[in-house]
């Protein structure tokens, strides 16, 4: 095996969160990808022997160790381990009696000690002041009781080294919808939960109507209000602009798209968005450093398809033995992974992978790659669980599914894009399918309230390539975090490496669209916004998502919340010669 081509800041990222440590022992970077590896080729067992073990084994830490592909965070730490819960989120259902609730309450505490972040769809409750029939009293709310699953949260952290993530959804025909949509407004409430409104076909067409709109008791499916959809719209198109919350999940979108219809419509996603699960589904999710595809042709480069493809193969089996071996928090969750056996193959180093390959962000090349990309992905991955399936079986659920009676998969779902926080640290990578979010910035608020500081290799790289590299360049950029202001460099240059804030909106959703297209589950993008952005520009860019058939949509306005994590530019003048170039 090589050695292990780690950056100062993915080295920091393992100490804090990932390697194991005990008295006397201390792993090292190699060591967890072996552990990891080790733990996973386990699972050849079940329909081979040893030989499988070891030889899977070394063809899964190989592609660990040389940061082409990783799987998501709980694997990563969790892996070899006696805790070996391996899934990023889980899918709980709140259903209407205080018995549900708590139960709900404790699941998501053990999943979240574990490791595993947790969505939830409030819809059900009963709205506040409704009555209740046993105490002679009136409901509290959904939101109410969505402070008592942050409250949770907030005092158990992911496996001792981080905070839970939480999805909190509410339809857009609850009565207590007003409430929801204002509930972060207020600086910690709900700190611990992203919020989106569940949204419906028939409410856009209400909303561009000018229509009214009900609200129905989801018990007795009464009409409780009406209001004017606009009014709704705006009030959720005003909220995300202010605080970039709440998101919209698009559920038509979503169900059209369901591969178990058998089993119900699909209510609720994973925190960030990209996994819609039924109840007590869980998500495993891998992604690949896609900007390590590539080969020098001539003077240029071009994407390695055959290599990518042997990748693909690989991490399918590594996504799908996760799925077999993994320690499941409660009894319910096992048997709908096991039944369904859903698995997410993502990617990262988008934004490296177009500049080695000298095409802008804002490009409709750019966009015609994405789909040919993920199309490939998408059909190599079906290929790899077709194959599984001859050797291990269709998944259990098959004949409840779209593949019934057609097509014998291992796997009722395959790919996913994740936004892939601290695995693209560790990978060197950019994240997910977003463009640069700068060209040097900070993490702040990480790692034990611990700040990063990044200067973007792929740049320093392409300037030392085309002979364009000064330290006069280097200084500029690095306070600023942009290089639009470097009169050094060529307009052609400069637009290659434009950043999350300099791009337009229309253009970050036509990349989201463009991966969504040929992605079996779903997306998770942020439309980054400039400061300056106003309420109109959210407005247009989530009609804009429905209209394109978007599964969801989320924005975030720089600096619209008292506290983030990433800001443009390194200003610390005694930081900057301490820095690593990532």
């Amino acid at each position: 095996m090589k050695p292990l081509s780690l950056t100062g800041n993915a080295v920091k990222v393992l100490e804090s969160r990932y390697l194991l440590h005990g008295e006397g022992f201390q792993e090292t970077p190699a060591q967890l990808f072996e552990r990891v590896a080790g733990g996973i080729a386990a699972a050849e067992l079940k329909w081979g022997g040893p030989k499988d073990v070891e030889r899977y084994k070394q063809e899964f830490e190989d592609i660990m160790s040389s940061l082409l592909f990783l799987p998501n965070s709980p694997t990563l730490m969790n892996a070899g381990t006696p805790l070996n819960q391996l899934s990023a989120c889980f899918v709980l259902p709140v259903d209407d009696s205080l018995n549900d609730i708590f139960t709900s309450v404790k699941n998501a505490a053990i999943i979240q000690q574990s490791g595993g972040g947790t969505g939830f769809n409030f819809s059900h409750l009963r709205p506040k002041g409704a009555p209740l029939s046993v105490t002679n009293g009136t409901a509290s709310g959904p939101v109410s009781f969505m402070k008592v699953f942050n409250a949770t949260t907030e005092h158990i952290k992911h496996g001792g080294k981080r905070r839970g993530a939480n999805m909190g959804i509410l339809n857009i025909n609850h009565p207590d919808i007003e409430e929801f949509i204002v509930s972060k407004k207020e600086k910690d409430v709900l700190n611990n939960f992203n919020i989106s409104v569940g949204i419906t076909d028939d409410f856009m067409i209400a909303v561009e109507s000018g229509a009214d709109w009900k609200l129905l008791d989801p018990k007795t499916r009464d009409v409780v209000k009406i209001i004017k959809a606009e009014t709704l719209w705006n009030k959720i198109v005003e909220n995300a602009w202010q605080s970039g919350d709440p998101g919209i999940i698009f559920f038509d979108a979503i169900n059209n798209s369901n591969p178990l219809p058998g089993m119900g419509n699909i209510e609720t996603t994973n925190p960030c968005g990209e996994v819609p699960l039924l109840p007590y589904e869980p998500c495993n999710l891998g992604s690949i450093n896609i900007g390590k595809f590539v080969k020098q042709v001539n003077q240029g480069f071009q994407l390695d398809w055959s290599k990518l493809e042997e990748v693909i193969k690989i991490a399918i089996r590594f996504l799908d033995n996760i799925v077999e071996i993994n320690n499941y928090p409660i009894p319910e969750i096992q048997s709908m992974a096991l039944g369904n056996r859903k698995i997410g193959l993502g990617l990262m180093g988008w934004a490296d992978l177009l500049v080695q390959l000298e095409m802008a962000y804002e490009s409709d090349e750019s966009i015609q790659l994405a789909e040919e990309l993920m199309q490939f992905i998408n059909e190599k991955s079906m290929e790899a669980s077709v194959e599984l399936a001859k050797v291990r079986g269709e998944f259990p659920n098959w004949k409840k599914s779209i593949y019934y009676p057609d097509s014998k998969i291992r796997n009722a779902t395959r790919t996913s894009i994740a936004p892939t926080g601290t695995i693209s640290i560790i990978a060197g990578a950019s994240s997910s399918i977003e463009p640069f979010f700068a060209l040097a910035f900070q993490r702040q608020h990480v790692l034990n309230e611990e700040n990063l500081f990044s200067i973007n290799k792929t740049f320093v790289d392409y300037l030392v390539r085309h002979g364009l590299y000064s330290d006069h360049i280097l200084e500029q950029v690095t306070l600023d975090g942009v290089a639009t202001h470097i009169s050094e460099l060529s307009p052609e240059v400069k637009n290659l490496f434009k950043t999350a804030l300099e791009i337009a909106p229309s253009w970050h959703l036509k990349h989201q669209i463009a991966f969504q297209k040929y992605t079996d589950n779903a997306v998770s993008k942020t439309i980054n916004l400039p400061e300056e952005a106003t309420i109109s520009d959210v407005d247009a860019i989530y009609k804009s998502a429905w209209q394109q058939r978007a599964k969801g949509i989320t924005v975030f306005r720089y600096n619209s919340k008292g506290k983030q994590v990433m800001h443009q530019g390194i200003k610390y003048s005694n930081a900057v010669c301490k820095i690593c170039i990532e």
